[in-house]
């Protein structure tokens, strides 16, 4: 199969790249496009326009919990097994699967308020990224564009999904977060673990040249429960993630070991999700797309979680969120949005958990806010949601909660639970490379 993946690579790479979009195109940004490439528009409904999304706050302590700026916004209505035919054309087929498997699930849809904005250095490179950002050879990668998104005027499939994986998210960041399994009986594996970012493709003033085929540097660390304590996974990932694969290391402590570990892509578990999570479904998607055709479906109204502030507070515990088979859907948010569908089919010759998926991606942020993940026969086994909040004392919207339900099984992982841990994303964090060197894990593992 490795020989039949070569070859089919070799083979798409005389496919020509295609190309930017014009300057006249580009112009529509900031114009009847917002910065970022939506419809500034509404729908004359129930989408406002959009109005410069929420202003930075200046006066915000870096990694604090964020105040909720629409906690006075009572709900509109409640979709419920029972009524969600009514609202069907505004469900993906995951959510009308999750209504009909939890019937006591429900989602709490509140007043569209499209807050989505980012510092005004993103939207120069935004626009700078459409006149001159290419797909690579068969879409392993983008050239000519740093920042943020690089196809904002997109047209077909996978410029939507690089749009997702090279969407600003600040530049140096960490935070503590709990990751739980949790059974159908309602049994919990609770991982907390330390996160740290240096993104290298959003380095302010970066040329494409400049960037060394690098998109960031990731560390977690798992922090709790005591026989997990001390692992550490390390990753390099890299903007042509077909002709330089992701660089990853894993350290162990009961090996005492960093190792290089050349599987953590694809369909391999994603560690202490018990199995549930496959390594390419962290942040909704993220790798190499080079396994499947990625067709462009268009625009779609639905109701998505969004400004989720309610779940991103600190006095809220664990158990308060995670209920037996489901999220607390107290806790949620849900609004309608215009989404960008995208679906991926496997490959011929290609072997993978997922023959078929499906994302739903916000117009106003490029982040994918719904997955569906279906088997060969067509059976939806799983729905991932990303709760998402503009974290305005940075200005970018990012997860607060991600949570991959196994339909099958009726159980879930949840990842992002910074409640009860005093803090949260840190945008304010002084990382560079060097601090993501094997050389410095190592040196980390053995104090």
């Amino acid at each position: 199969m490795k020989m039949f993946s070569v070859l089919l690579a070799c083979l798409m790479l005389s496919m020509p790249a295609l190309a930017a979009v014009s300057p006249q195109e580009a112009a529509r940004l900031g114009n009847d496009l917002t910065p970022v490439g939506a419809e500034k528009s509404g729908n004359g409904r129930d989408i406002p326009a959009w109005t410069g999304g929420l202003p930075k706050d200046t006066s915000h302590v870096p990694g604090a919990y964020h105040k909720d700026p629409f906690a006075t916004d009572k709900p509109l209505f409640r979709i419920t097994a029972a009524n969600m035919q009514q609202h069907r054309n505004r469900l993906t087929d995951g959510q009308a699967a999750l209504l009909q498997r939890f019937p006591e699930l429900y989602f709490e849809v509140y007043p569209t308020r499209r807050s989505a904005s980012y510092p005004q250095y993103v939207y120069d490179g935004i626009k700078t990224n459409a006149t001159r950002a290419t797909l690579m050879k068969y879409g392993s990668g983008v050239t000519g564009a740093t920042m943020s998104s690089p196809f904002p005027i997109p047209t077909e499939g996978l410029e939507v999904l690089w749009n997702h994986t090279l969407r600003f998210r600040g530049h140096s960041l960490g935070y503590t977060a709990v990751a739980s399994s949790v059974t159908s009986s309602g049994s919990r594996m609770d991982v907390l673990r330390e996160y740290q970012y240096f993104m290298t493709y959003s380095t302010p003033g970066a040329r494409p040249q400049d960037l060394d085929n690098n998109i960031f540097y990731l560390k977690r660390k798992t922090l709790a429960p005591a026989k997990l304590s001390g692992s550490i996974t390390l990753v390099h990932e890299t903007l042509d993630q077909v002709q330089s694969p992701r660089k990853s290391w894993i350290y162990m402590q009961g090996q005492r070991r960093l190792r290089r570990t050349p599987d953590l892509a694809y369909d391999t578990a994603d560690i202490n999700t018990d199995s549930i999570r496959t390594i390419d479904q962290v942040d909704m998607f993220n790798g190499a797309p080079d396994y499947y055709d990625w067709e462009l479906k268009g625009k779609q109204e639905i109701y998505i979680p969004y400004n989720a502030y309610r779940v991103h507070q600190g006095n809220l515990k664990l158990d308060d969120i995670l209920l037996a088979q489901h999220i607390n859907p107290q806790h949620l948010r849900y609004e309608a949005h215009r989404v960008w569908v995208v679906e991926a089919k496997l490959r011929i010759g290609f072997s993978h958990r997922y023959a078929t998926r499906r994302y739903y991606v916000d117009e106003d942020s490029w982040s994918i806010v719904y997955a569906e993940e279906y088997d060969e026969d067509g059976e939806l086994l799983q729905v991932t949601e990303a709760h998402t909040i503009n974290y305005y004392d940075m200005q970018v919207v990012f997860p607060t909660l991600e949570v991959t339900y196994d339909l099958e099984n009726r159980r879930y992982y949840a990842e992002g639970l910074d409640n009860e841990r005093g803090a949260t994303i840190n945008f304010a964090e002084d990382f560079n490379p060097k601090d993501f060197s094997p050389n410095a894990i190592r040196r980390e593992a053995v104090r």
